[in-house]
This record gives C-alpha cells, structure tokens and sequence, in this order.
C-alpha cells in the first residue's frame, strides 16, 4: 500500500539473563504497525531487517522515513530500495537505487544522561521535498518520531516484559516474538484509534465512527473482536521448489578405471 510517512524506532526488552532490541515500524498517516524485529544486538542487521520489512510493505518507493539518530539507518534503508537492473547477461543483475527515499533524522542531545537538545537534519532528498510529504499526509511540520514513540507507549502498556523496571521478565525469544505479533495486530485490527475517528452520519444514534488502523488502511470494514483475531487463518507460504543442480555442458566425463586386485 502507499506508505507516504514512516516512523520507526528500536527499544531494549528485559530477558533472563540478558537483554533484546525491538525495532518497530509505523505508518503514520494511517497508525498501522507494519510489523517488528528482534535482535540480540542494536546493529545493521537489525535495522536492516525493520527497513526490508517497510519495502516489502510500500507499494511505491516514495516514501518519507523518520528515525532516530542511529546511523545504521542511513545504510539499512539505503540498501532495501534498491532493484535488481535486468540486462539479460549471466550474473548477478546489478542492484540500482530506486528514487523517491526521504529519510530524516531526529537527533537528540544528551548531558548527564538527560535530554538537553533536539535536533532534525535530513540525511536523503531536500528539505522543500520532506515538508512536501509532512504537509500532504498531516503529520506534522517538521521531522519527529512522536508517532513511533507513542507506538512503543503502547506496547510498554499491553505487554509486560517491555514494562520499565518491572520484575515480569520475558524467558524465551520466542514467546516475546509471539507477545509483539499478538499485542500489534490487535491494536491493528481490535483497538479503534481515537484519532482516526470520523464523525458519524446525522440520525446514526452516535457522534463519531470509531476506526481502527487496519480500517483506515482499507484493509477491513470492521474492528475485529478478539476471538475474530485469533480464529483467522493465515495461508501458509507458497511452497518454494528446490533448485536443481544442472550439469555443466562442458563438463567432461572420465571414464572410470577399474582397479586390478
């Protein structure tokens, strides 16, 4: 779908013994979460994987992408909007860049581990042309992560290992991966947005039709139910066929000696 604004953060998770990186994403003009990653480092690969994600999930390459000060950003994002260049040669096809990124950051100050400066710069395209993507989805007039950091608000409140100095520990990878997957398409699907609300027809019997992200992305008609959530069945993969190794051509043959006893 056409994405416009993304936002996208990353926040350390409490295990037993040690700690995870959470990245998550979101399309601002219609608060859907694309999606997450877990990683045991906060690294490029890590974001690397959160910016393949967003690309799997835009329709067009004209997207806005704003995120925190972390480099790795610039690379991660740099190297998923690009397309492979068919030439009809043997080879791996050459990967070329594909126009329409904009990706600014918000860099933050620190003195004394607190917040003492706030700064924006735009890393890819022109300041005119991120103004131009904030002004047409209403997502503000300047570069911020506020949409993403209320996303993680919203986590840290539905699941509890992401809690702030809490005592409720996540032990398993796996079960923290499921926790996100379940907390994020619920608040995709079940939880009506108060700012995506719409205000009803007159003689509707109430003031505003709630909508949740999924609704205002057109991808349903109607806030799920839970037990609607958990019953749906998701289609399986398409079956991959494994890759034959062909024989070469030139590939000449020996015979085979037999061995005198």
């Amino acid at each position: 779908m056409p994405l416009g604004h993304v936002q996208a953060d990353e926040l350390w998770v409490k295990l037993v013994g040690r700690k995870v990186w959470m990245a998550l994403a979101l399309a601002v003009p219609t608060r859907l979460w694309l999606g997450g990653v877990l990683s045991a480092h906060r690294d490029g690969r890590l974001v690397g994987a959160l910016a393949r994600l967003v690309r799997a999930c835009a329709a067009v390459p004209a997207v806005l992408v704003c995120t925190d000060g972390f480099a790795g950003y610039v690379t991660a994002f740099r190297r998923a909007w690009r397309q492979p260049a068919h030439t009809g040669r043997a080879g791996r096809p050459r990967l070329l860049p594909e126009a329409g990124l904009l990706l600014g950051q918000v860099v933050k100050q620190y003195a004394k581990r607190r917040v003492v400066g706030v700064a924006q710069r735009v890393v890819l395209g022109t300041p005119r042309a991120v103004a131009a993507v904030l002004r047409a989805t209403g997502t503000g007039r300047q570069i911020n992560t506020s949409y993403i950091e209320r996303l993680n608000a919203t986590f840290r409140a539905s699941l509890v290992p992401l809690v702030r100095r809490g005592r409720a520990l996540a032990r398993k990878e796996a079960a923290l991966g499921a926790g996100m997957w379940l907390v994020g398409t619920a608040y995709n699907f079940c939880w009506p947005h108060e700012s995506l609300r719409l205000a009803a027809q007159p003689g509707a019997g109430h003031k505003w039709h709630e909508r949740t992200p999924a609704m205002a992305a057109g991808l349903t008609d109607h806030p799920w139910s839970m037990a609607e959530l958990l019953r749906y069945q998701v289609p399986p993969p398409a079956r991959a066929e494994p890759k034959r190794r062909r024989r070469s051509a030139n590939r000449v043959r020996q015979p085979a000696v037999r061995l005198a006893a």
